[in-house]
């Protein structure tokens, strides 16, 4: 059963052709005097890049129609197609083929144009293996159908809603900044970023929240090469954008420069589109370009248009498609005859049907080792020397350390010696941290690596994301946990999936640093005081590493930008705010809390390592954090009690020293689970699991905070894990 689209444009291009043969009064065709090139109002193209965008353009609306088709047989997995958005092929044909571009999923034709720039290309076959999630598909190879390919510069993007704005702003911004620090890219510094989306997506708080921060930019004339696309169809699924709204929203926006084009005509979205992305090579400060275009077919395979769309206003749609107005543009130009537009257009169809065959014939995934490959990409010999290879540091450890001067102390090394290492975040520069932590570090190694930033997670981390991809190494700031979580999909979206969909050609090596925890004194309520980690734990791939030492905290903190520089690993590091200047353990003064500074190549905590204290033989206390010291604490008031307890660190919260804490297990046969977070989704759990999935069968039990947020002043305690309770268990357990 053909589309009724398809139908449409089959049936109105004879007629088309019949039309303008009346208005010009004599034939259309291809002989000697037809134009080798046409004006567009901006400067003549030739002829047969309009037939070549027709090309992609086609190819892109039988991709589509294969795709639905695939999918009722049971052979295809993806139908969210880009029909009535094959105007973007002009922005691809405006653009160099080496602009890095982060496009949603309407971006066929855009696709294929792309390709057409760069020889050896197989579009078609490319977006068919990811239809039918084909191992052989070159950027996902099968995982999922996106439109990527690192020899086109494009980076592929999932369906999350306006989620890979922030990124696109951070890496316009890398770009500049790397080529300012010397480091270079895999795209030219004079690049445009192109990154589209819809008007649905234009109103998520992502967008506004990415397109202001682009805008703060450029009003500090920092630059910010960046052309956003919004591809504005007039609905998103079913819900509709009022007539107007984008321009109204966008179009007098101050800083930034607005350009706006018809889908249907060929020509003008060319000549605008090459205004847009020439202004925004030139000035380097981002432009909005309001590309009109129409939905056909409905959102995806499964969307029953018809339940809320009249069927005026569905076929009325036809009637804007953009490729009847190629078509209608090259046929009133005498470059091709009606005839031949149809010929080319089914000659695409058969091109499009045998790749499909060729495609569906393709090998898939065969296990889940292989599907998680580029998850868990790990070389800890590689990360091991990296992480020891450090001239920046001093051979002196400086005396012994708070866990705050451990971390700065570890912070300058990484900046160092590496000039691709960047700190920022809210406070951290001028300021030096809200605790004292990046104290220092902007005098010695300047604003264009240590900076402050707008007051916004996501462009926080969207920047983190971005300049990534630039070749820089960051360490972005979360200043407290509680704040991560309105930022939380840039990690769980976007962070955690790209070498997943990219099968490891792309990755964002990063080290989140995150104040966390409870046990804040004077400071304190929920915002101040989060000991939720659940969103974190859950995240193929990244490394959540927990340190409570100061000398544990150097040395993982040097792992963590290790493993980030050598296998592109994503990193988040949550630091204890109670514990960063901490100086006792047992008693006032005794300054049981502080440690030297570990001097790279003597001291390096391989990720997944525990570390144990003590080496007690009847019961294992197993904690983190803060949870550490009381542990510590509490092994002292029980070994009056005639227990002798060991406490075993984990450090690494994701992925869990499975192995370490095994052994401390059945070391001692009992195990009481010491977690500062909270019952219900907290470290506990999977500690737990991980021990009865081993086989342990000895006693385990936990204590922990309680399924509440953190009240201000002495009502904390009511709710948060205090000693008294860990020695009772502990009791309790051992008797």
């Amino acid at each position: 059963m053909t589309e009724p689209v398809d139908e449409h444009f089959l049936r109105t291009i004879p007629d088309l052709g019949t039309a303008i043969s009346m208005e010009t009064r004599h034939p259309i065709s291809m002989e000697v005097g037809s134009p080798s090139s046409v004006d567009i109002g901006s400067g003549p193209v030739p002829a047969a890049d309009l037939v070549g965008l027709f090309d992609s353009q086609i190819g892109s609306r039988h991709l589509d129609l294969k795709a639905r088709e695939l999918g009722k047989r049971g052979a295809g997995f993806y139908s969210i197609g880009s029909s009535g958005h094959e105007s973007n092929a002009a922005v691809a044909a405006a653009l160099r083929a080496s602009d890095p571009a982060l496009l949603h999923y309407r971006s066929g034709a855009f696709y294929l144009e792309r390709a057409r720039q760069v020889a050896g290309s197989t579009p078609l076959l490319d977006v068919l293996l990811g239809i039918v999630a084909s191992a052989d598909e070159p950027i996902s190879a099968g995982r999922h159908k996106v439109f990527g390919h690192g020899d086109l510069a494009v980076i592929p993007q999932t369906s999350t809603i306006a989620s890979h704005l922030p990124r696109s702003v951070g890496l316009a911004f890398a770009l500049e900044r790397g080529a300012r620090l010397g480091v270079e890219a895999e795209w030219p510094a004079d690049s445009v970023v192109v990154c589209s989306f819809g008007d649905a997506s234009a109103n998520h708080s992502t967008a506004t929240g990415a397109i202001n921060s682009a805008l703060h930019c450029a009003f500090q004339d920092l630059p910010m090469p960046l052309l956003l696309v919004c591809e504005d169809n007039g609905i998103g699924i079913s819900v509709r954008t009022p007539s107007g709204w984008i321009a109204t929203a966008y179009g007098n926006r101050p800083g930034l420069r607005y350009f706006t084009a018809d889908g249907p005509d060929p020509v003008e979205c060319l000549r605008v589109s090459r205004e847009a992305a020439d202004w925004v090579r030139e000035h380097r400060a981002p432009a909005f370009l309001h590309l009109r275009t129409v939905r056909l077919m409905g959102h995806a395979g499964s969307d029953v248009e018809s339940a809320y769309r009249s069927r005026t206003e569905i076929t009325g749609d036809q009637d804007r498609d953009p490729l009847l107005g190629t078509a209608r543009a090259l046929i009133s130009r005498g470059i091709l005859t009606a005839e031949e537009v149809l010929d080319r257009y089914e000659a695409k169809r058969a091109e499009v049907d045998a790749l499909a065959e060729e495609a569906l014939g393709r090998r898939k995934l065969g296990s889940a080792g292989e599907v998680m490959a580029s998850l868990h990409r790990h070389s800890p010999d590689a990360i091991a020397a990296a992480a020891a290879d450090n001239p920046a540091s001093r051979a002196d450890s400086g005396g012994p350390l708070t866990l705050a001067q451990s971390i700065n102390r570890s912070l300058a090394d990484e900046l160092g010696r590496d000039n691709r290492v960047v700190v920022f975040g809210e406070d951290v520069a001028r300021k030096g941290g809200v605790y004292g932590v990046t104290r220092g570090l902007r005098k010695k190694y300047g604003g264009s690596r240590v900076f402050d930033t707008l007051l916004d997670e996501q462009s926080i981390l969207g920047t983190a994301l971005g300049a990534g991809l630039a070749g820089l190494l960051p360490i972005p700031e979360i200043q407290y946990l509680a704040y991560l979580h309105n930022a939380a999909d840039q990690l769980r979206g976007e962070a955690s999936t790209l070498s997943f969909f990219s099968d490891g050609r792309y990755t964002n090596p990063m080290v989140v640093r995150i104040a966390g925890y409870g046990y804040q004194k004077g400071f304190g309520g929920h915002f101040h005081n989060d000991d939720s980690v659940a969103a974190l734990r859950d995240l193929p791939g990244v490394v959540l590493a927990s340190p409570s030492r100061p000398d544990d905290a150097a040395a993982m903190l040097r792992t963590c930008v290790a493993a980030a520089r050598v296998d592109g690993r994503v990193c988040a590091f949550l630091e204890p705010i109670a514990l960063y200047h901490t100086r006792d353990l047992h008693e006032p003064g005794d300054d049981g809390w502080l440690a030297d500074y570990p001097v790279p190549g003597e001291h390096h905590v391989p990720i997944g390592r525990a570390r144990t204290y003590g080496d007690g033989t009847d019961l294992t206390l197993v904690s983190f954090g803060n949870g550490v010291p009381m542990s510590l604490r509490v092994a002292e008031r029980l070994r009056r009690h005639g227990v002798a307890a060991r406490v075993l660190d984990l450090r690494w919260l994701a992925p869990l020293p499975a192995e370490d804490l095994l052994a401390a297990a059945e070391a001692t046969g009992r195990v009481l689970v010491v977690d500062e977070t909270r019952r219900s989704g907290g470290v506990s759990e999977p500690v737990i699991t991980s021990l009865v999935d081993a086989g342990f069968t000895g006693p385990i039990s936990r204590v922990t905070s309680e399924d509440s947020f953190i009240p201000l002043g002495a009502a904390a305690y009511h709710v948060l894990l205090d000693e008294d309770a860990v020695e009772a268990a502990a009791l309790k357990l051992t008797r």
